[in-house]
């Protein structure tokens, strides 16, 4: 019987490594979510500007990371402002947008290890007359923490993945309250400003020709 017994313990060997690296392999993640579908924010400007950042320590990303906050505040900024005026410029900035991670518990034998996770976006909005002045801007932020337990770099991606999503949903909410509530005045609801035409030349046409 000892024989069966150690040969069922060594064909067991391989089925328990298959099962530790698919427990830790990288997960199917969701699609990064856009914004487009959302109504569009219309400036009363010409264009509207998306500039990239410089790297610095303001935006720092820690892996693993399925989903940048700067890209996705970018992308926020692409796809929910609208220039529809006719004069002016605005520009869409991020100013921080970080992701990073630190050990909350190392874990042991009686305990399991968990990390804190934190998430910090800043970005403005800047309206810029036609001779360069900055004439008004917005600023909005937002701060995700959580802490989660540390199974393996497939649950570290996905708590990573699922606190973007959610500081970019609290981002999202709070640029459209922040940009409403202080641009109110370039915010249009209806047609795109137009200049008013000129005075129309008349003629006298019961003078005789001279």
């Amino acid at each position: 019987m000892m024989p069966t017994t150690r040969r069922g313990a060594i064909l067991l060997l391989p089925l328990l490594a298959a099962a530790c690296a698919g427990g830790d392999a990288q997960p199917a993640l969701r699609p990064p979510p856009g914004y487009s579908h959302l109504t569009p924010l219309r400036l009363n400007v010409l264009d509207i500007e998306v500039l990239e950042p410089p790297q610095g320590p303001a935006f720092r990303v820690d892996p693993p990371a399925p989903l940048s906050p700067l890209t996705q505040a970018m992308r926020m900024g692409r796809e929910r402002l609208v220039a529809v005026g006719t004069s002016g410029h605005g520009r869409f900035l991020v100013d921080a947008a970080s992701l990073t991670r630190e050990v909350a518990q190392p874990g042991g034998m009686f305990s399991q290890r968990t990390e804190r996770l934190a998430v910090y976006i800043r970005v403005r909005v800047e309206i810029l007359g036609n001779d360069g002045r900055r004439v008004g801007f917005s600023e909005a932020e937002v701060r995700r923490n959580a802490t989660v337990i540390d199974e393996g770099v497939a649950s570290r991606a996905q708590a990573a993945d699922q606190i973007v999503r959610q500081a970019m949903d609290d981002l999202n909410v709070e640029f459209e309250f922040q940009l409403r509530r202080n641009l109110r005045d370039w915010i249009m609801s209806g047609p795109p400003t137009a200049p008013l035409p000129g005075p129309v030349q008349q003629e006298n046409l019961s003078q005789p020709a001279g």
